[in-house]
Parts: structure tokens; sequence; C-alpha cells
């Protein structure tokens, strides 16, 4: 019997590894979307017998999907929309009267998105650190009812104490408070917040706890999204973090950034964005009209809430960026820190340009990041070389993300213009349709032009034989930067 064991099982172990091998294939084949990624996972599990499987496994399999699906049939989405969408008045949803050529887009988003574009929505830009928390605290002090936090980056710094602070006042008056921060996003300072938030007996989560510090900047499926809700009828979105270096004018942890504060029916959808986070990381569900109360007109702005991420809600903001390029007729203006588009995304921009619409990049001359630094760079002729205007803003790092179509629709949240945003992470961003409030955008962006400096395209060429090799070796590792 032993000798016939070691006679076979040389081909037992093939067998096993066929078969795991065939398996894992299948699974790739039925549930990867994207064809590189597929055929990438595909060759490494027949490549590399048993640990290739136990690779794809650990890493190849979105779990986030399967375990929001589990919680989908809980959450109070339906009902508040319901409640929202019936208690809205004004131009029909999904096609602003003032959108004009625009409509299609808020047409396309009705449709991946499933919920509708809201009227009488009132919107305040809050340019830096010290105005937007300000307003932040102010709202926080205030609540009578509820507070819902979440966050990507919650520094245990001067600012992030005011933050705990001021929640531990408003449980201690009988608000209900809620915290959500992201398990990497929560260790970008030393100790970590969340051993403050919970010091301070505040109900606090992690999304997904890592315990792999040193791929902080790159880690896949992070909840990238940033909104404050309180009382269910004031909301605060956009890029910023809750950092010191939003408030400091200079220096290398010196931050750029604008966020915004919104009232009106749109505020519902933060609240359920929200609100679906908190459950998947607790299950608990929040509801009632604490956290969902009646939410009549406050402004003239039509606007709606766009939740994506690698789960149900995927790749929504990158489609809904593309039905705006289409429709573009005359100009395109995009504030981003990090510029990796994808090629259907970058086609999209060149052929706009080509065909005379006039595209407007501003990207941060130094950027936080080096590698996303040198992938960009290796991809910034191909635009300029199409007609696309790219501008640098000098120093303290802009962390700005704002996109404006014809001075019509407008687009601001917590996504960057690269594959992590629009494929990995979980991200929330806000279109409206009203151009007065795109011109207040369009000012931003301005202003952020003329102390910039437009990057040629002879720079770009001249660039030394090194630097391009450097570039375009960081290029390659875009999918995961």
């Amino acid at each position: 019997m032993t000798e016939l064991l070691t006679t076979l099982w040389p081909a037992l172990l093939a067998a096993a590894d066929i078969g795991l091998a065939a398996s894992t294939s299948a699974h790739v084949v039925l549930h990867k979307r994207d064809v590189r990624a597929a055929i990438g996972w595909v060759g490494l599990v027949w490549l590399v017998p048993f640990v290739g499987p136990a690779l794809y496994g650990m890493f190849g399999i979105n779990r986030i999907r399967r375990r929001a699906s589990s919680l989908r049939a809980r959450r109070p989405s339906a009902r508040n929309r319901a409640r929202t969408e019936a208690g809205a008045t004004g131009a029909p949803r999904g096609s602003p009267a003032c959108a004009g050529h625009i409509q299609p887009v808020a047409r396309l988003a009705d449709r991946i998105t499933g919920t509708r574009v809201l009227p009488g929505n009132t919107i305040a830009m809050l340019e830096g650190g010290e105005r937007a928390y300000a307003a932040m605290l102010d709202a926080i002090e205030g609540a009578r009812a509820s507070i819902g936090l979440l966050t990507y980056i919650f520094d245990h710094d001067s600012v992030g104490v005011r933050f705990v602070q001021a929640l531990g006042r408003a449980q201690a008056r009988g608000v209900a408070v809620r915290v959500l921060v992201d398990g990497v996003g929560a260790r970008y300072s030393f100790p970590s917040i969340i051993a403050a938030l919970r010091t301070a007996a505040l109900p606090a989560g992690e999304f997904l706890p890592s315990l792999l510090p040193l791929s902080i900047h790159y880690a896949n499926l992070r909840n990238h999204r940033k909104i404050l809700v309180t009382d269910g009828c004031c909301a605060f979105t956009g890029g910023m973090n809750i950092r010191a270096g939003h408030c400091a004018t200079s220096g290398p942890a010196a931050i750029q950034d604008v966020h915004f504060r919104l009232s009106g029916p749109v505020v519902a959808h933060l609240a359920e964005t929200f609100a679906c986070d908190w459950a998947f990381v607790t299950g608990e569900v929040l509801a009632g009209d604490a956290w969902f109360p009646a939410l009549p007109e406050d402004g003239p702005i039509p606007a709606r809430g766009i939740a994506s991420g690698p789960d149900e809600a995927f790749e929504r903001i990158h489609w809904a960026i593309l039905a705006a390029l289409s429709v573009a007729r005359t100009r395109i203006r995009i504030v981003t820190p990090y510029f990796l588009p994808d090629t259907t995304l970058a086609t999209a921009l060149q052929l706009a340009a080509m065909r005379g619409v006039r595209v407007d990049i501003v990207l941060p001359e130094r950027s936080n990041l080096r590698l996303m630094q040198w992938a960009t760079g290796a991809r910034l002729l191909a635009f300029l070389a199409r007609g696309c205007r790219i501008w640098l803003t000098p120093p303290p790092f802009d962390h700005t993300k704002l996109m404006t179509v014809d001075g019509v629709w407008s687009l601001f949240g917590s996504a960057n213009w690269d594959s992590r945003s629009f494929r990995l992470n979980f991200e929330f961003d806000l279109e409206c349709y009203e151009a007065g409030f795109a011109a207040e955008l369009d000012h931003v962006v301005d202003r952020k032009i003329a102390a910039a400096r437009r990057l040629s395209r002879a720079e770009v060429e001249n660039r030394s034989l090194g630097a391009r090799l450097r570039d375009g070796s960081a290029w390659l590792l875009s999918p995961y930067l």
C-alpha cells in the first residue's frame, strides 16, 4: 500500500492541482469584469500550482459585494427615497429644466444609480480647512437628533481631537452619534483616532480594518467617502479629510482643498449612503425621523448624490463622467490631485478636445505620492498632443476635486481621476444641474489657473531618457495606484 501511494502521489497531486486550477479559472471567467485582470489571474492559477489559487482566494474575490448584498434587504433606502422624492417638487425627475443638452446625462444617471435628480437644494462652497471645519463643528454643536460622520482619514491631531470633543458633547446632550472611519485611513496617525473615539464612548466603526500599514497609500477596497449629516437635514461632503494639514498654509503637510455644505432634498442621498455603510460595518440599521426627516426644498439647485464602489454600485461615477464628456459642446474643466484615467476616459477627453471643446485639466505640480506623479507624467503627452490644456498648480499640494461641463453641469466629491477611485474604492460624488453653481466652481478653477503654469508639449517631450523610463515603469502600475 505504501509503495502504491508512493507511486501514485505525483499523479494525485497533479490531478488535485488541475482540478483546483480549473475550478478557480471557472470562477474568474464567471465573475471578473476586466479582461486583463481575468487573463492575469487565469495565468497565475495555472502557472503557480496551489499558490496561484490560494492568492486568488485571498485577494481576487470581491467579498465586498457578497456582504453588501446580504444587508441590502435590511437597508432603509427604498422607504427613505420614496418619501424624499414624493415630497420634492419642481423640474421633472431626471430632466432638470436648466440643463438643456446635458439632460441625457441625467437620464443615464437615473438608470445607473436608481435615484433621481432632486430639485430645491442649497450648496455652499467652503474653501480651506479653517472655514470647512468651523462650519462642520458648528453643525455638530447645533445637532439635536442625530449625527452621522464618515471619513477616510481621521487623524489623531489637534483638528481630530476637536471633532471628538464636539461629538462627545453632542452625545452627552442626547444626540444619537455614529462615526465611521476607513480601516486604513484611521491609521494615518498614531495612536489611531479609533481609541480616542471609544474612550469617549462614541459609537465608532472601522471599515475593513487593515493590518498592512506598508500598503497604506495603495490599499484596495477603501471607503474613501467624506460625509457628515446632522439631524438628517444638513450635510457636508467633498474631498476634505479630518486632519490638521488642511488648516496649514505652507510646509510639506499643508493641503489645499474645498468642501461643501448642503441643505434640501439631496441630503437624503448622503444620509442613505452613510446608513448603508454603517449597516455594512456594524449591522445596525438606522431608521426613523431622527435620521431621515422630511426634507422641503431649500434652494435653486437640482442635484443628485452618486455613491460608487466595487459592489453593486460599480463604476457609477465613471459612467456619469463619460456621459458628461460625450455631450460637452464648449468646455470641460477638471481639477484633481491624481490623474490616471483609464483608456476609455482618456479617449473621451482627447476626442472632446479634438472636436473643438476646450479642455482644461488642473493638477498639482508636486504630488504627495511620488509614484502617482511619475505614472501621470508618462501619459500627459497624449493629452497635450490632442489639444488638452494642462495646468500645474504650485504648492501647497492641491487635493481639490471638481469638474464642470459647459458651465451647466458640475461634479464634486471624493473621487479622483484614477482606477482606484472608479473601480476599487467606495466613493461619493454629487452632480449638479445649475448654471449659477457651475459658475461658482468655474471661478475657483479660474483662480487656480491664474496661479498655475501651463505645461507645454515641448517640456514633456524633452524629458531625459531616464525620466521617461522611470515614468513609463510607474505607469505599468497604474491599475494599482
